[in-house]
């Protein structure tokens, strides 16, 4: 994959521009992890820490692990508590278990096999009951629909069938949360 760094200080702003369901993509990955005991959370793709605030709002008192490939990002994370680490989401995952996994549109910069790499590490270091929510661009099945744009090398995303496949190859019970045009959140849980 090929690397490509943000600048935190217009991230959020990029963002809101280009992705016309930012917000509401944060608020249903955040939704998404309702209804879970979790002690320790892994996020892949840390970032600023929009969608891990979001979260651990839902989760008070959940542990976080973070991960991104940008140390300028997580410097601008802010999130008291935190073990924020620099990582690419191909290297080995932090060791787990970890009763949710989250991650808000970063799993797209990877390939169709890298995404099905990273659901089985994902799979790996879930607690038993444990959950992966996925907020991310996708390929819609109507072409009108791609909204967010796309540069066809650091974006790569994929159909939701695609991720839905990978996910339960990876022994998850995945279904579809919520989705929007080119958005949407996957879950997929730990029996």
């Amino acid at each position: 994959m090929a690397q490509f760094h943000f600048d935190p200080g217009s991230y959020l702003e990029l963002m809101a521009a280009e992705v016309p369901a930012y917000a509401r993509l944060q608020d249903e990955v955040a939704a998404a992890t309702a209804g879970l005991e979790v002690a320790r959370a892994l996020e892949l793709g840390t970032g600023t820490g929009e969608t891990a605030r979001r979260v651990l709002a839902v989760h008070q008192g959940a542990a976080l692990v973070g991960v991104d490939a940008s140390a300028n990002m997580l410097g601008r994370a802010d999130i008291s508590g935190a073990d924020l680490r620099v990582a690419r989401l191909e290297d080995a995952l932090p060791g787990g278990p970890f009763e949710l996994v989250f991650s808000a549109l970063a799993v797209h910069h990877l390939d169709g096999p890298g995404k099905a790499d990273l659901f089985a590490r994902v799979a790996a270091v879930l607690a038993p009951g444990g959950r992966f929510v996925l907020g991310d661009v996708v390929v819609p099945a109507d072409p009108a629909d791609v909204v967010t744009p796309i540069d066809g090398v650091y974006d790569q995303p994929s159909t939701v069938a695609e991720q839905l496949e990978w996910l339960r190859a990876a022994g998850l019970d995945a279904r579809v949360a919520w989705s929007e045009r080119d958005l949407a959140v996957l879950v997929a849980a730990r029996s």
